[in-house]
């Protein structure tokens, strides 16, 4: 693709720009996968064998329920979909699985993975974001992980956003999860500019849904699947978005007329 034909952000109407984390900014998203496949693979194995105790699915399973959501919403999704009926909690019976020994489980193991090797930010996405800010573009990340602090740290991209809305200041703010558009507008609250002049950056169906339904000025969906996954990008366009990339390097920027 050469440079004139790639999709442009036109920076004279779009002023900044929000960044889905995992599979977005680092390439977090197959790990996430793995470690729900290990804490639902788990559960499974106990109970009795049948059609929705098949084992997850890393691929239709994580993108359909838990990608993009919080951890509780996408469990919750997860067990609805294969109709395992869990409490919330424990409380009172220690051995019994729920919501919330799930999301330990699947948080321990998505660390573990963390630590044992490290994460990878994406090249392309970490020029994007800093050609941006030398345009004098907000940027910022959003994303329903509790764990972004310890995935950017990990990434060496800590620095690189001017703001950063993830699932510690969601719960802190009482705000909803993806598809709901809460994070992505406060992200442009926090960067100073009104939905209508920022862009969102998803790979998950409910982001770009999120940023869909937000009123943003542009949303740009991410396919990073493997060319035998087909059929996610014709999701994307489905779910809101206004173009789809595989990479961002496929994308450039028009400098404002300041």
């Amino acid at each position: 693709m050469t440079n004139s034909r790639r999709p442009v952000l036109p920076l004279a109407e779009i002023e900044a720009v929000a960044f889905d984390m995992d599979g977005v900014v680092t390439d977090t998203a197959s790990v996430h996968a793995t470690a729900w496949q290990r804490t639902f693979d788990t559960l499974l194995s106990t109970l009795e064998p049948g059609p929705n105790t098949r084992p997850f699915d890393p691929v239709g399973d994580y993108l359909t329920h838990m990608d993009g959501r919080s951890r509780t919403d996408g469990i919750r999704a997860f067990l609805a979909a294969r109709r395992i009926d869990l409490p919330e909690t424990s409380e009172g019976h220690s051995g019994t699985p729920s919501v919330a020994s799930l999301s330990r489980d699947k948080d321990r193991f998505f660390l573990e993975q963390v630590a044992a090797h490290g994460v990878r930010a994406f090249p392309s996405t970490l020029d994007l974001v800093r050609a941006l800010r030398t345009a004098g573009a907000g940027v910022a990340v959003v994303t329903a992980s509790r764990n972004c602090s310890v995935v950017l740290e990990a990434a060496g991209a800590a620095d690189l956003f001017d703001a950063r809305v993830d699932g510690v200041e969601a719960a802190r703010l009482g705000l909803p999860g993806k598809p709901d558009p809460a994070l992505f507008l406060e992200a442009a609250r926090r960067l100073g500019r009104p939905a209508s002049r920022t862009a969102v950056v998803e790979d998950a169906l409910s982001g770009v849904a999120a940023g869909a339904r937000g009123g943003f000025a542009l949303v740009v969906g991410v396919d990073r699947s493997a060319p035998n996954e087909a059929g996610h990008r014709e999701q994307l366009y489905r779910y809101g978005a206004d173009v789809v990339v595989t990479d961002l390097a496929e994308l450039r920027i028009e400098a404002a007329s300041r």
